[in-house]
């Protein structure tokens, strides 16, 4: 298991029009090695292609107690205290939050030692969140032996495959979504290769047929498709 990640949050913000690019700024700037100081990991950061007015994030940290401490130590720390008006400006809503664990972490995955590039980014980090209806439901195991490969052949094979972290919030000024899901992420090297895999997806009789019909019948509600653009300082790219 990568150590940095045995916990991981998935952060969706939901900004004023016209305001995502100001705090992008702000996150690239100040809040990666803000946070990473305080012993997290800030894995990636993203555009949402889809809503303009979306920034989505994900950060990990070694275990359930070393969040509680790296999230005190930075929320109650300098960093924030010095940009958190800023940033707070931007948003309209910051609680769509999830509490993962991976089921399993690719080569792809970046590691904390990973480059931190400082460029503009081509590619696309494609994936989904299907809410599920228990913890216990066998979701899992049937996406590892029968949703993967496709998505493997239809070139998305996962670099990222996570599922709620069923767990008290043990840093409550931070709310979280009270939901079961399992999330997945796929690189692309760029939009033609995601839209390669879409046309792909949507010839394929076994997903189509089989696959996508039974993802419906065991999601509590629709699925949440993602389409995500790395920012200039995302590590998952």
């Amino acid at each position: 298991m990568n150590e940095c990640c045995a916990v991981v949050d998935l952060r969706q913000y939901t900004l004023y029009p016209e305001q995502r690019d100001t705090l992008i700024e702000i996150f690239d700037t100040y809040l990666v090695e803000g946070q990473e100081q305080t012993g997290m990991h800030i894995v990636g950061q993203f555009r949402d292609l889809d809503d303009p007015d979306r920034f989505v994030w994900i950060r990990g940290f070694r275990d359930l107690p070393a969040r509680a401490d790296a999230l005190n130590a930075f929320y109650y720390g300098p960093v924030w205290r010095a940009h958190a008006a800023a940033a707070n400006v931007t948003m309209i809503d910051s609680d769509n939050a999830l509490l993962l664990k991976p089921v399993r972490l690719g080569a792809g995955y970046p590691t904390l030692d990973a480059p931190r590039p400082d460029d503009t980014a081509s590619s696309v980090i494609g994936g989904a969140v299907y809410h599920r209806a228990a913890e216990d439901d066998g979701f899992v195991e049937y996406f590892t032996d029968q949703v993967v490969p496709v998505l493997t052949a239809t070139g998305a094979e996962p670099v990222a495959v996570l599922e709620s972290l069923v767990a008290e919030n043990n840093f409550p000024p931070l709310p979280l979504r009270g939901e079961v899901v399992l999330t997945w992420f796929a690189r692309f090297a760029d939009d033609t290769a995601y839209d390669d895999h879409r046309r792909q997806l949507a010839a394929s009789r076994v997903w189509q047929q089989r696959v996508l019909p039974e993802l419906v019948c065991r999601s509590a509600k629709p699925v949440q498709e993602l389409r995500l653009r790395p920012t200039a300082r995302s590590q998952f790219r």
